[in-house]
């Protein structure tokens, strides 16, 4: 029995010892590095709450956040070194990475898709967008690309309904339609809230497409892994104790996602704390290769010229670390972290 008990301690001490490899040395100064987001959006509720509550400082690492429009200009910053990481939705910028650009996929915190269909007071009806416009950033962005989907999805002909380029943020693009510049758009939480309230319509909700979609993502250029893989690795570790954070802390989550949205509607708030605190994340961070491999084959079908397979485009490693060295299991206790 005593020997028994020994060993459970020399496990636990394992594990911790594995996990403190992460941390910084005692007296080592902190690295101070840039992250940029593509967009504004709930979906990036864990960035955002970490850099509010500085939740990097204990893993020795000092983040200034950049916003770069889109996922395009972010991976070619990325590949610049113009900023060291890039935290954006995968489904975004895996065609970039499929054509070439040297940057890779190393955690994956929300899979499946957050993104509902909203439409103005008349469409009440997908088959009343016939006819009309739905708004998009640009062609051939995930915007585009999720808009046609659910066109095809509803069985209508491919010109039936216009996809209209109008450029800017979701916001923007739901001002668009409020406007009747176009007649629908596709957003994410919490602006299904706003515009539920507002009187407009959620046709469909993205998720039932049952598409294979990797959301909120960490990259990381060939450069840091090449380089610094260390440092790579205490990130992955420390966005893994922000997700058990902001799952633990959803007021102070919400007043992140409410500063970078510039909202203080609490339904709204609570919808996007729902989606991407609960309802689409994975603790493990796990970048789905399956996934990948589908979302490669589709932009191949969308024309982009592919020079990546699947399995080189993302790196696994650092996440299956954190569960090798006991580190997930710290973190979370007894809590099942595979849910």
């Amino acid at each position: 029995m005593k020997l028994k008990f020994v060993v459970f301690l020399l496990s636990l001490f394992h594990a911790s010892a594995f996990a403190s490899h992460y941390l910084p040395k005692a007296g080592e100064r902190a690295i101070s590095m840039r992250v940029s987001t593509c967009a504004v959006s709930g979906g990036f509720m864990h960035l955002y709450t970490a850099l509010d509550y500085g939740l990097f400082d204990k893993y020795g690492l000092k983040f200034e956040n950049i916003f770069i429009r889109g996922s395009g200009p972010n991976l070619a910053a990325l590949a610049g070194d113009e900023v060291q990481f890039t935290y954006c939705a995968a489904d975004g910028t895996i065609p970039g990475l499929a054509a070439g650009i040297d940057v890779k996929l190393v955690a994956s915190p929300l899979v499946k898709l957050p993104y509902v269909l909203v439409a103005r007071k008349e469409i009440r009806r997908f088959e009343d967008l016939k006819g009309k416009a739905m708004g998009i950033a640009r062609a051939g962005d995930l915007s585009d690309r999720l808009s046609r989907a659910v066109v095809k999805k509803f069985g209508m002909a491919a010109d039936a309904v216009t996809i209209r380029p109008i450029g800017g943020s979701q916001g923007e693009r739901y001002q668009a339609m409020a406007a009747n510049i176009v007649q629908a758009v596709i957003i994410t939480p919490p602006l299904d809230v706003r515009a539920k309230n507002e009187g407009y319509n959620v046709l469909y909700r993205l998720i039932d497409l049952d598409l294979p979609f990797i959301y909120s993502s960490l990259h990381t250029s060939y450069k840091m892994l090449r380089e610094r893989p260390e440092i790579v690795q205490r990130t992955v570790a420390a966005l893994a104790e922000i997700v058990h954070f902001v799952e633990k802390n959803p007021d102070k989550a919400k007043a992140s996602v409410a500063k970078a949205m510039r909202t203080k509607d609490e339904e709204a708030l609570q919808s996007s704390y729902n989606v991407y605190a609960k309802e689409i994340l994975d603790r493990t961070m796990v970048v789905p290769g399956k996934a990948v491999a589908e979302a490669v084959d589709l932009a191949r079908e969308s024309g982009t010229t592919i020079r990546r397979k699947p399995e080189e485009i993302y790196d696994n490693s650092f996440v299956n670390n954190l569960e090798k060295s006991g580190f997930l299991k710290e973190l979370w206790g007894n809590e099942n972290y595979r849910r």
